[in-house]
């Protein structure tokens, strides 16, 4: 009697998922979705800082030199606040309200913002008189920052 045997052996069906697994986890670490998030995020930062540095910068050119901001703008860093968030919050020191509607839609913030602040900073230099954004949390040792 020739019994004929169809299937796989148990050694050959773990073979396979072994293959499988190793195949599987070569391809996470290709893509690593948590680098891909990071990057995601620091170039939503990217064009955050350069929106809100052509805001004041045009708020600048149509009010003969002034910056937004009551003066608190100067050669020291200084968190700007949320659309609508007042400085005596205390997370924030600098207020740019004044450039929505007309020069920006709303104050962009950091994608991971959890305060009132934007957690993007600006300040002034006192030699060039530039103005210059930065994004302090940017991720993954980046330097976010323009200056105008």
């Amino acid at each position: 009697m020739n019994k004929n045997k169809n299937g796989f052996t148990l050694l050959e069906i773990l073979l396979a998922v072994a293959a499988l697994v190793i195949l599987a986890s070569i391809v996470i670490l290709a893509i690593n979705p948590t680098k891909q998030l990071a990057d995601t995020r620091n170039s939503q930062r990217w064009v955050d800082v350069n929106t809100i540095l052509n805001g004041v910068y045009q708020y600048a050119i149509d009010n003969e030199g002034a910056l937004p901001g009551s003066g608190d703008i100067d050669g020291t860093e200084r968190e700007i606040c949320k659309y609508g968030v007042p400085v005596s919050s205390g997370d924030c020191e600098v207020n740019l309200d004044e450039l929505v509607p007309e020069y920006l839609v709303s104050i962009p913030f950091d994608p991971k913002s959890t305060s009132s602040s934007t957690e993007y900073t600006i300040s002034t230099s006192t030699t060039a008189n530039r103005i210059k954004i930065t994004a302090p949390i940017a991720e993954q040792g980046k330097t976010i920052e323009v200056t105008r």
